[in-house]
């Protein structure tokens, strides 16, 4: 679902910003007060880490291509949407500068797409499936299940659309400039595998974990006001579980649909189109494709956990570094504060 550079034109890419500042900015500001309470900075950390592993984790779809499931709606559910849309873009970026997963122009619209319609679409669905419910009932599993489903196949759609159209806007003389399949093959290929496949994987997971930290870690969904600490160690554990799990992911044979590089797009098309050969395949991360040049057998497992660690280390370290920016900018702002109000009046003032 990461659509690479080369693969949408100009007036996409700027409608992909255009839609996803303002809510990153929006998302931001809504979650200064929540992310000043102690609970909330592992809870963030970890739906960064959480997606970013997930997302390493492909399967195989129709086609003999390969998706992944993202995890968003997993973490709005414990978080909220506004916590989501922050964790699952930090994972993001890090997959698209790190590791080239994912374009750095086309970042906005990967984002749109996974980290501001798969939680936000999801939680609507969950909060009214879920209802009044008690967290321990069973219609919160299954709320949280058709939430995840529901979320990730929304996301897939607008992919599809987003891939779909560009023949329409950008063809000349029959030779496609930008992606070259429209909605015929995009909706197909992307909403079918997603509805199909990756979906209930989704909605597995996503009842398996929330099933898990309910029962073991109730804090984690109370009040946002409450100050009851969490038990991080079943985050941890999980966290760990899912590194160890990260090799499952190179088992799927195949590329996944619609994230071509210039080789195969050449094999595909008989051709580069113009738009791909001017703005794709410039950047390739730090880390391409999860791994080190050179790198096979044994050693490719090793670069794909290895890139794991890396991924989740350098995550932890920027949510640390948003948090702590933001409490040192509060304790800065207070004595403004006060010297604004000035002193308490004394008896007899006017």
């Amino acid at each position: 679902m990461h659509i690479p550079d080369g693969y949408l034109g100009p007036e996409t890419l700027a409608a992909g910003w255009a839609v996803t500042v303002p809510i990153w900015y929006r998302a931001n500001r809504r979650t200064k007060r929540l992310l000043s309470q102690p609970k909330m900075i592992p809870v963030l950390a970890f739906g960064a880490a959480f997606s970013f592993l997930v997302m390493m984790l492909n399967v195989p779809v129709a086609g003999g291509t390969t998706a992944h499931a993202v995890g968003a709606v997993l973490i709005a559910v414990i978080a909220g949407p506004d916590i989501a849309c922050l964790a699952v873009s930090a994972a993001l970026v890090i997959q698209a500068f790190f590791f080239g997963d994912g374009g750095v122009l086309t970042l906005g619209i990967n984002v749109l797409n996974m980290a501001i319609v798969m939680p936000y679409a999801g939680f609507t669905v969950y909060r009214l499936v879920a209802g009044d419910s008690d967290l321990q009932s069973s219609r919160r599993l299954w709320a949280a299940g058709i939430g995840a489903w529901c979320g990730l196949v929304a996301a897939a759609c607008l992919n599809s659309i987003e891939l779909g159209i560009q023949p329409l806007l950008h063809t000349v003389n029959g030779i496609a400039q930008y992606f070259p399949y429209g909605f015929k093959t995009t909706l197909p290929a992307m909403v079918g595998s997603h509805a199909l496949v990756v979906g209930p994987i989704e909605a597995a997971f996503t009842v398996g974990v929330f099933a898990v930290l309910r029962r073991q870690s109730p804090e984690l969904f109370a009040a946002s006001g409450a100050t009851q600490p969490i038990r991080r160690r079943w985050i941890v554990a999980l966290l760990a579980v899912f590194i160890a799990a990260v090799p499952l992911g190179l088992i799927a044979s195949g590329g996944a649909f619609a994230e071509w590089d210039k080789g195969e797009l050449r094999k595909k098309l008989g051709y580069v189109p113009k738009g791909f050969a001017r703005l794709g395949g410039h950047w390739h991360g730090l880390l391409p494709d999860y791994s080190w040049n050179g790198a096979s057998g044994v050693w490719t497992v090793v670069s794909y956990v290895v890139s794991a660690l890396v991924g989740v280390a350098v995550l932890l370290a920027i949510v640390w570094l948003v948090i702590r920016l933001r409490h040192r900018a509060a304790v800065h702002a207070q004595p403004a504060a006060q010297a604004q109000v000035g002193p308490p009046p004394v008896d007899g003032a006017l």
